[in-house]
C-alpha cells in the first residue's frame, strides 16, 4: 500500500547528523556498520526488540549515593562526597571499600524482576557486572573485591553470584541478556597506581612510561570480560562504560569532555571482541561513545536524539532521577516512559530502562507499579512497537509513525491536559488508495476518514473515546 506523506524539507535530512552529534556529542557519522553475519544477525534481533531493561546495581546503594562517581577526584556535581569522610579522600576511598563487608541484599529474588520486566513487554536485559569503583557483582578470579569474597556477608548465600542468577532469570523468560562492564577499574593498582595518586577518573599514571604496568591492567580486564563471556551462559550484549578508556586516535576534540583525556588509554578491543565472539557467536559489541567497529550500536544517555538516525541506536535513561539507588525515587509516571518509548522507537532506536535495586536486594514497590502500568499499554498497542520499522516523517507535532509490512501506525501522544481523543483527528499522512481499514488499537470499530489536504480527518466515535481514555497514547492502525 502506498501513503502519500506530508513533505519534509532536504535541509532537514542534511542537519539529522548533524543535530544529533551536538545532541549526544557524539559524532555518529563514524559509525561502522557490522561485517560478521552472526553479529549482523543478531543485531537485527536487538533492534526488532526495542524496549530493554538496564540495572545499576552496587554496594553504593547501602549509602543511597552515585554509583562509584563519589571516589573520583573531580570537582563535579556527580562526584560530591557527604558523610564523615567528605574531606579526606582516602579515609572516604577506605570507607566506601569497607562497604564490602556490610553489603547483604538478603531479598535477592532476580525472577520476579524477570516476571515484572517481561509483564511490561521488556524484552532484553543489561546487567552492571562491574561499575568504575572495581566492585565485581560477579565471581571474578582475579580480585577479591567482589560479592562472592569471604569478607561479604552474602558470600554464604547460595545466590551469591548474583549475575549468573539475574542472567539465569532473564533467559528463562526469554529475553536477550548483555553484561555492562567498566572497562576503567579505580579498585586496582595497575589502573589507580598508588604511586601517583590519581587526579581524575583517568588512569593515574603514563602508559607509555609505563607499559608494562598497563600491560598488566588490558590483561587484568581482558581476563574479567572472558569469565563473562565464559562462565555465564549465553550473552548477547557485552555493553562497556567508561569511554575514556580509549586509543588516543580515537579522541574526538570536538567533544567536551573527551578533551580533558591526557593519556591513550588503548584496552586492545580487537582482542576483546574477538574472544567473546569465539566464546559467545554473534555477540553485539558495545564500546560506548568509541565510534567504530566495536561499537554495534551507540547510546545516547538520559536524552533522545531531535531526529531519525539512520544507525543502530539505544537512548538509555533512568526510571526515576537516579541511576543507582536512593531511598526516596521520583519515579517518571508511566504515561511519560510510555509516550518516550513511542518517541524512541518511531526515530529507530531502542529504549533502555534503568531501575536501581537497593541494598536489600529489592527494587522500590514503585517499580513494579510503573511497569504493570506500562505493559498495560503494551500489551494492546504492542504491534506498534515490535519488529517496526520507523516511517517517515517519524515524528511529527503529536504523532509518531511506525510500519510492518503493509500496516502503517499512526502514533497519538497527547498533551497533559489530554485525557480523551479529539472527536476529530487529522492524521498528517494519507492512503495512496480508498480502500483501506482505520481502527484504533484497543478497539474493532473501523473509523471514518476522508481526505483533508495531505492528510485525513478521522472522526472518532464518543463510545471508542470513553472507551480508550486515560491512556498514555493512541494508536491509529491503519491497513
Amino acid at each position: 500500500m502506498k501513503y502519500r506523506i506530508i513533505s519534509l524539507s532536504v535541509a532537514l535530512f542534511v542537519s539529522i547528523s548533524v543535530l544529533a552529534q551536538q545532541h549526544s556529542e557524539q559524532n555518529h557519522s563514524k559509525y561502522v556498520w557490522p561485517k560478521d553475519e552472526q553479529v549482523k544477525k543478531k543485531l537485527d534481533q536487538w533492534q526488532d526488540v526495542k524496549f530493554g531493561l538496564l540495572m545499576h546495581w552496587g554496594t553504593y546503594s547501602q549509602w543511597g549515593i552515585v554509583e562509584s562517581w563519589s571516589l573520583c577526584p573531580e570537582d563535579e556535581g556527580w562526584c560530591e562526597r557527604r558523610g564523615p569522610y567528605a574531606n579526606d579522600w582516602y579515609g572516604y576511598k577506605k570507607a566506601y571499600e569497607n562497604l564490602q563487608t556490610t553489603f547483604n541484599p538478603t531479598r535477592f529474588n532476580p525472577e520476579r524482576w524477570a516476571e515484572a520486566a517481561k509483564t511490561a513487554g521488556m524484552k532484553y536485559m543489561i546487567f552492571t557486572t562491574k561499575h568504575h569503583d572495581g566492585f565485581c557483582m560477579f565471581d571474578s578470579k582475579q580480585t577479591d573485591y567482589k560479592i562472592t569474597s569471604s569478607k561479604s556477608p552474602f558470600a554464604s548465600n547460595p545466590r551469591s553470584n548474583v549475575t549468573k542468577e539475574i542472567l539465569g532469570a532473564f533467559r528463562n523468560q526469554g529475553f536477550m541478556v548483555g553484561t555492562y562492564f567498566s572497562k576503567p577499574d579505580w579498585n586496582v593498582d595497575s589502573y589507580w597506581w598508588p604511586y601517583f595518586p590519581p587526579k581524575d577518573r583517568n588512569v593515574s599514571y603514563d602508559p607509555k612510561k609505563y607499559p608494562e604496568l598497563w600491560k598488566k591492567y588490558q590483561d587484568f580486564t581482558f581476563n574479567q570480560i572472558q569469565e563473562l563471556m565464559t562462565d555465564y551462559g549465553k550473552v548477547d550484549i557485552l555493553w562497556l562504560d567508561g569511554g575514556w578508556v580509549r586509543p588516543a586516535s580515537t579522541i574526538d576534540s570536538t567533544v567536551s569532555w573527551q578533551r580533558t583525556i591526557p593519556y591513550s588509554q588503548d584496552i586492545d578491543m580487537a582482542r576483546i571482541a574477538g574472544m567473546g565472539r569465539q566464546k559467545q557467536p554473534g555477540l553485539l559489541v558495545v564500546d560506548r561513545t568509541v565510534s567504530g567497529e566495536f561499537e554495534n550500536y551507540v547510546t545516547p544517555e538520559q536524552q533522545i536524539p531531535d531526529h531519525y538516525l539512520p544507525i543502530p541506536w539505544e537512548t538509555c535513561l533512568t526510571m526515576g532521577d537516579s541511576w543507582s539507588y536512593i531511598p526516596k525515587e521520583n519515579f517518571k509516571p508511566a504515561r511519560k516512559l510510555v509516550q518516550m518509548l513511542i518517541d524512541v522507537v518511531a526515530k529507530n532506536g531502542n529504549l533502555l530502562l534503568n531501575i536501581a535495586p537497593g541494598p536489600d536486594g529489592e527494587w522500590h514497590e514503585e517499580a513494579y507499579v510503573r511497569l504493570k502500568e506500562i505493559g498495560d499499554w503494551m500489551q494492546v498497542n504492542g504491534e506498534s512497537i515490535y519488529g517496526t520499522k520507523p516511517m517517515a516523517p517519524y515524528r511529527q507535532n503529536q504523532w509518531a509513525f511506525t510500519t510492518s509490512g503493509k500496516t502503517v501506525y499512526a502514533s497519538y501522544l497527547p498533551a497533559e491536559t489530554e485525557t480523551t481523543l479529539p472527536a476529530t483527528v487529522t492524521l498528517p499522512i494519507a492512503p495512496g488508495q480508498s480502500k483501506v481499514n482505520l481502527t484504533i488499537l484497543g478497539t474493532k470499530q473501523p473509523l471514518k476518514w476522508k481526505k483533508a489536504g495531505n492528510g485525513v480527518e478521522v472522526t472518532v466515535p464518543e463510545k471508542v473515546r470513553q472507551q480508550l481514555a486515560g491512556k498514555p497514547a493512541w494508536v491509529f492502525k491503519i491497513s
